[in-house]
């Protein structure tokens, strides 16, 4: 079996949505996000790279159904190229791995990124992806290096044993903690937007929103880019044009 090469779809067009249990046949292009998949004995091996959150969480599960199907005994994942994940991405792999467990299958995480550790760590979602088994040609275990104990005495009955409703709970918990991070950043680049332009809060907001899908840019590394101009970093030229355009267009009579 080749090798696999897959991509999220741009930011500005429509997700896909999965009205059937079908598995998709391809995934379409995207800057945000690269899913590489290899066979891997009776598993598959899928490499990612990129950004997993609301707009490449559907290409990010296409990848990994598929790839589950292609597989006899199960996926194991190497996230150590995620720069980063939210809520959504911890989601798909919560319900890939049901689809897994049910197919007599399992998902794996063999290597991990820093942010993804974090997600981990904040959700205890990771022991639900690791089991005994050897790495995958070569492929280490950044992860288990660090906690070889834990990994040691864990019980792979009781992972499976693991109900939806904890697992849906561990995703309540890293929304909010999710939350509590990107929502002072996006609250202070709104501030900075109504002290420069005069606009009410609202107004700010819809500007955010405009510029970040014009400009192909996520909200929350906006806000960032915004709140680091206020200390003397300049923004992107075409970035300030498209702020001066949805200032413009948003203060024009309805």
């Amino acid at each position: 079996m080749s090798e696999h090469d897959f991509s999220a779809p741009p930011r500005n067009s429509s997700p896909a949505v999965c009205a059937t249990p079908r598995v998709p046949a391809t995934v379409a292009p995207s800057a945000f996000l690269e899913i590489v998949t290899r066979p891997a004995g009776t598993r598959t091996l899928v490499t990612v790279s990129g950004e997993i959150d609301i707009d490449t969480e559907q290409t990010m599960q296409h990848a990994l159904r598929l790839a589950l199907a292609r597989s006899p005994a199960g996926v194991d994942l190497d996230l150590t190229g995620v720069g980063f994940c939210d809520c959504s991405g911890l989601s798909v792999l919560l319900r890939v791995r049901r689809i897994a467990l049910a197919d007599g299958k399992t998902l794996g995480v063999r290597a991990l990124s820093p942010w993804v550790e974090r997600l981990f760590t904040l959700t205890d979602t990771l022991p639900l992806f690791t089991h005994a088994r050897a790495p995958v040609n070569g492929v280490v275990n950044a992860w288990h290096g660090h906690h070889e104990h834990s990994a040691a005495t864990h019980n792979p009955t009781e992972e499976n044993e693991v109900s939806d409703e904890a697992e849906e709970l561990r995703v309540e918990v890293v929304q909010l903690k999710r939350a509590m991070v990107t929502r002072p950043v996006i609250d202070l680049a709104r501030g900075v937007l109504m002290a420069s332009f005069g606009l009410s809060p609202d107004e700010a907001w819809n500007v955010l929103v405009d510029v970040s899908q014009h400009t192909n840019t996520k909200l929350h590394q906006l806000a960032e880019d915004l709140v680091d101009s206020v200390n003397g970093t300049p923004l992107p030229g075409h970035v300030q044009e498209r702020i001066s355009t949805a200032v413009a267009e948003g203060s024009r009579p309805a």
